[in-house]
């Protein structure tokens, strides 16, 4: 008894001393209003994926972006570069040369089309100013895991060297096929990171989904630790629910992004939760005060 009201004792003055400073004690549904300022650390590059804020104007997205300080948005194509370089924000993960997410490169069927496409865009990347762009292993289809690593390490060969001259990064991204997309074959940290050492190229890394990775095999933190040097871009969003990455959810995600800093990642960590409150830059506002360790 006395150890149950000596841990109520000391959650009840954490809570006194939470509202003395004016800090909620949960994040729960929690937002940050547009004239929140943020005072970020500069350990973190901050970016936004387009697709989970499409309902927002993009020059609004990009304005109330950099009022948050994040310098990147991520998945948008060329047609929307000149929007991202008059506002002065840059694509920090480009799309467009992909077919999409289950037609990849573990299936030589699609090669063709592929390298055609990868060929084509890299030096449009290049010659933007920006650096990487998404890739996808397709789904397997009844491959096994050494047919896919075989498949892919065929057809990349043949548009890795496109991107190593023109310094721009390949990024397959990796997808939980547990209950989002069931079959997708770059499922786990580690098929990716033999892929990676397969191909043996500075120019081909992982899109490491921190919500994807922890649906399909938990242990965020030490698979950070354990493949770091194969992940060239991070994704956020709550776990279950894909939703806000507040105290709704299992992540913890202060803790991940300071593992992610310790290892000397340099890259971009991109915001792709879907926003359930009304204020969704409200949410998008708190994420990045969140993240930035």
């Amino acid at each position: 008894m006395e150890q149950k009201k000596g841990r109520r004792d000391a959650l009840k003055s954490l809570a006194i001393a939470g509202v003395a400073l004016g800090t909620p004690m949960t994040l729960q549904g929690f937002t940050l209003k547009s004239d929140t300022k943020l005072a970020l650390k500069g350990n973190v590059n901050h970016a936004v994926c387009r697709w989970c804020f499409d309902s927002i104007n993009l020059d609004t997205l990009c304005i109330e972006s950099k009022k948050m300080g994040i310098t990147g948005i991520d998945l948008v194509g060329p047609k929307d570069w000149p929007t991202l370089k008059k506002h002065g924000l840059t694509s920090s993960m480009c799309n467009g040369a992909e077919i999409n997410l289950v037609d990849g490169w573990n299936d030589p069927k699609f090669h063709e089309t592929l390298i055609k496409s990868y060929s084509e865009m890299i030096p449009l990347v290049a010659k933007a100013g920006y650096k990487n762009l998404i890739c996808f292993s397709g789904n397997k289809r009844g491959k096994d895991d050494e047919t896919g690593w075989n498949n892919c390490v065929a057809g990349l060969k043949q548009v890795i060297g496109i991107a190593e001259k023109h310094n721009v990064v390949l990024v397959m991204e990796l997808l939980n096929s547990k209950k989002d997309h069931k079959d997708y074959q770059c499922d786990r940290t580690s098929w990716g990171a033999e892929l990676c050492k397969r191909l043996g190229s500075e120019n081909f890394k992982l899109l490491y989904d921190i919500y994807h990775m922890q649906v399909d095999e938990g242990d965020v933190i030490q698979n950070i630790r354990d493949y770091h040097q194969y992940i060239g871009h991070y994704h956020t969003a709550g776990v279950p629910g894909r939703a806000e990455i507040d105290e709704s959810q299992e992540l913890y995600y202060p803790a991940i992004v300071k593992a992610i800093l310790a290892t000397g990642f340099k890259g971009f960590l991109a915001q792709e939760f879907i926003p359930r409150a009304k204020d969704k830059l409200g949410s998008l506002r708190a994420a990045i005060n969140i993240c930035d360790q």
